[in-house]
């Protein structure tokens, strides 16, 4: 059984193999790998699902991969295996993202994914940086992370949940934005824990340890 971190040509996966890796490792987890084998995918013990850039582009390049997409489903609603999206990854868990055109996401996670709109006009959009996690609810993948623990943010878009219960953390960035969610067996986090040190470290060491 394998951890699998689909590879889609959406961005650098250096950091977050390793990082997964080195967690797998020290927690004594199954092997961690990256691959676009849609049959590798389907049979995962785990499944984490990255991406870099815009939602559109993102839906576009996972399904120009040829069974990539219907792999994901598989695994996820057929044989409910443990799930992370990362960044853009983790906004493809919602209904619909409104970035530049309407494009369904998969809908595990019902809600949508809109421009982040800061009260207040000095900050910047993208959110970019360091911001502190504000734990909503307690769930396993934040066994050992509290409110006040450091994640590394880079985006303009943030998912809308349609349901407060699947929210578990935010950060304050004039005005809340969605940090992480969950639902059965799928979580996402907006930012990205392969570059949030400590409490990103956690979160993954946890999710590999993860049984719904």
């Amino acid at each position: 059984m394998t951890t699998v971190l689909v590879d889609y040509d959406s961005g650098n996966l250096h950091s977050a193999e390793k990082a997964f890796q080195r967690m797998a490792a020290e927690t004594g987890a199954e092997p961690v790998i990256v691959t676009s084998d849609p049959e590798a995918v389907a049979r995962a013990s785990r499944v984490v699902l990255p991406g870099d850039g815009a939602f559109p582009a993102c839906r576009r390049g996972l399904r120009g991969f040829d069974g990539l997409e219907a792999a994901l489903i598989e695994a996820v609603e057929v044989r409910g295996v443990p799930f992370l999206g990362i960044c853009v990854g983790m906004q493809m868990l919602a209904t619909w993202g409104r970035e530049y055109e309407d494009v369904e996401g998969f809908g595990w996670v019902p809600g949508e994914v809109r421009r982040i709109a800061p009260a207040d006009p000095a900050l910047k959009v993208p959110h970019m940086g360091w911001n502190d996690l504000v734990i909503d609810r307690a769930h396993p993948v934040l066994d050992g992370i509290a409110t006040g623990d450091h994640a590394y943010f880079v985006h303009s878009y943030a998912m809308q949940v349609a349901e407060p219960g699947d929210l578990l953390a935010h950060v304050d960035y004039g005005g809340p934005v969605t940090a992480i969610v969950a639902r059965g067996n799928v979580v996402g986090t907006q930012f990205h824990p392969e570059k949030s040190q400590r409490a990103g470290l956690r979160l993954i060491a946890n999710f590999l340890g993860w049984r719904p």
